[in-house]
């Protein structure tokens, strides 16, 4: 049956004018003949007819001296392997088959095929849902390119990270790789690179700052202007929808809906667009309170965080707390999935190191036992004297391995324990602290739920003000840890733009005002109030300011809290410092505070993360932050000390 359809095949193209013509100038850049293969090996994956259609593939390549041919036939064996159902195909085959390509590219001088092999073995994890396996098989890629210095590779595989970060609902770790694919975009003369688009990357970007921000708006007309084809204009028009939704632009709106809906290709960009769409129509009309469960049904987090948007700007507080605690949930799912992925990869290692000692352990008895024989088979007197003599030394060189081992595992199980002891007492810092916020979210929506009559309006309406405070504390609380993963994990970036300090300084005050406890004031006063604009991270350092600020306001039950900021203080650097006449701290206590999950006081609420995070950021930026010891009282005074002017790399 095989020989029929090799003949069969063959046949079809030496008697096909079409076929023949079809090759000619082809885009590939390869033998016109191998090409035709090429395409008709294409067709036939997944199905009975590809293992003929790519032997004659790799036989004419062979024939033709063709290197990118027969790249291309390995890369077709792949993509044969990962089109299977994954109960056909198991790891071990796509390992060795990616292996194959990667070894074949190298040799050929084809680099596009030795990092497309990557992308189309991660594909086949994640069809499995393994998506731990696929994310260590990017950043290997990643690693491999940046070890090679390869611009084209790294542009790749930050392409790979942010879509596989982004398919997970993970955006805080897609951004450094779009941030990345985009600079190197920027910046390149590889026309391989330049000839893609980096619409998908900008809109991508926006999706992970805040919605409606700024930030937004500038990365999708950045998207509009680097736009090359028809998907790329239908993205851009269904990022000014949503905009347009947001700003309450109901005309633009309806014009920008008709032109997504009526394109055949918009399910690829929205696959929930129409319940989306009359979502955000529900909630001009108030039956959004109707349609608590069909929220569920949205699967995109950028598509929640619009309609959570709409319903806080139309005042249905309570339903935006809905939809915000199922975008707590979502994120509790990835982690919970990639963490279960890791734990399967850890299990299957272990039993491999597991089969590979005990196939070693056997080889070594085997081995034994034969010299035994042989040694019999010889004189046996001196036979017995030698394996007497060989199994002493034998044993004490056991022994002195043996008490080694024991020191050695002694030594894990102390580091086991402190890690235990670490995690029970993060677990329970975090219970209390998710625990605090959660209490007063339930306790005065429950109070909110009594009939009609019970409470006034202004008690409605303070008792609902509780409940967002009490959200976004729980946010504040989440977005510590996610933080410090970042950090961990290599992900956070610091990128350098121009920054103006007394508008730093008055965003900061205006992220923390909802702080403050009853009867303090918190202001501003810069030394110079003239503007001054220097190049630093604008974000990290408001990030860092909120951070103290908000640590200020926990801390501080009367009087005021002071933001100021000097050029003189310390000549180089802009030198902010938060004043307040709280509760104090210590001096022998000045840098533990400092410390991961430190706490001076367990009653106030806080995860013990927030300054950690400050002086994290802050080593990153070459700038310091520490407790000024020398300050008289009453309360403390922070400083945080930031270079007037950066070398970027």
């Amino acid at each position: 049956m095989k020989r029929i359809a090799l003949i069969a095949i063959a046949l079809v193209l030496a008697f096909s004018p079409a076929f023949t013509a079809f090759a000619q100038n082809n885009p590939l850049g390869i033998d016109d003949t191998c090409y035709a293969l090429y395409k008709e090996t294409e067709r036939q994956i997944g199905k009975p007819g590809f293992g003929p259609a790519s032997e004659l593939l790799l036989r004419a390549a062979t024939e033709k001296k063709d290197d990118k041919a027969l790249v291309l036939y390995h890369v077709e064996v792949l993509k044969d392997l990962t089109a299977h159902p994954v109960s056909q195909v198991n790891d071990a085959m796509v390992d060795a088959a990616r292996e194959t390509v990667k070894q074949i590219a190298k040799e050929k001088n084809q680099p596009g095929f030795f990092y497309l092999s990557y992308q189309l073995s991660q594909e086949y994890f994640v069809k499995r849902g393994e998506d731990y396996r696929a994310l260590l098989l990017l950043q290997e890629m990643q690693g491999k390119a940046i070890a090679d210095n390869d611009a084209y590779g790294i542009w790749t595989s930050s392409k790979y990270l942010a879509d596989m970060y982004i398919r997970n609902n993970d955006y805080v770790s897609a951004k450094s790789h779009l941030l990345q694919a985009i600079k190197l975009y920027n910046t390149t003369d590889i026309e391989t690179i330049l000839s893609e688009s980096p619409t998908r990357l900008y809109c991508d970007l926006a999706d992970t700052y805040p919605i409606a921000s700024d930030s937004v708006r500038i990365n999708v007309h950045k998207a509009m202007e680097a736009a090359k084809t028809s998907m790329d204009s239908l993205r851009c028009n269904y990022y000014l929808l949503r905009l347009a939704a947001l700003d309450n632009n109901q005309r633009e709106y309806e014009r920008l809906k008709a032109l997504c809906v009526d394109d055949p290709d918009f399910s690829r960009i929205s696959p929930d667009s129409e319940l989306f769409f009359s979502l955000i129509d529900a909630t001009r009309d108030g039956s959004i309170l109707k349609r608590e469960a069909d929220i569920y049904s949205l699967t995109t987090v950028r598509e929640m965080k619009v309609i959570a948007n709409l319903c806080e700007n139309k005042g249905y507080k309570d339903f935006a707390f809905t939809v915000e605690k199922k975008l707590v949930n979502l994120m509790e799912s990835v982690i919970s999935r990639i963490n279960t992925s890791r734990i399967t990869e850890l299990d299957v290692s272990m039993g491999k190191a597991a089969l590979n000692a005990e196939l070693v352990t056997k080889e070594h008895e085997i081995s034994r036992i034969s010299g035994i024989l042989l040694l019999l088979l010889g004189l046996v007197l001196a036979a017995t004297i030698t394996f007497s003599l060989l199994h002493i030394r034998q044993l004490k060189r056991s022994k002195i391995k043996d008490a080694q081992q024991i020191a050695s595992l002694q030594e894990a199980n102390e580091k086991v324990k402190m890690a235990d002891a670490a995690k029970t007492r993060f677990v329970q810092n975090m219970s209390h602290e998710v625990r605090t916020p959660l209490n007063a979210i339930v306790g005065f929506s429950q109070l909110l739920s009594l009939p009609d009559g019970t409470l006034t309006p202004e008690e409605k309406e303070e008792y609902a003000g509780h409940i967002v405070n009490n959200t976004k504390m729980l946010t504040m609380l989440l977005d510590d840890i996610l933080n410090a993963s970042a950090m961990d994990n290599g992900s956070y970036r610091i990128n350098y733009e121009d920054g103006e300090k007394n508008f730093m300084c008055e965003a900061a005050i205006s992220s923390a005002e909802h702080r403050l406890q009853p009867g303090v004031r918190m202001y501003y006063a810069p030394e110079d109030e003239a503007p001054f604009t220097f190049r630093t991270d604008p974000r990290r350092v408001q990030q860092i300011l909120i951070n103290l600020l908000t640590n200020a306001c926990k801390h501080t039950a009367q009087g005021e809290i002071k933001l100021s900021s000097s050029l003189t203080e310390n000549p180089g650097y802009v030198t902010f410092a938060v004043t307040d006449t709280g509760t104090g701290v210590p001096a022998d206590q000045a840098e533990k505070i400092f410390e991961r999950f430190a706490k001076l006081n367990e009653f106030v609420q806080g995860t013990g993360l927030g300054l950690s995070i400050c002086r994290d950021i802050a080593t990153r930026m070459g700038a310091k932050v520490f407790l000024d010891t020398s300050y008289p009282g009453p309360g403390a005074r922070f400083v945080f000390m930031v270079p007037d002017r950066v070398e970027e790399a």
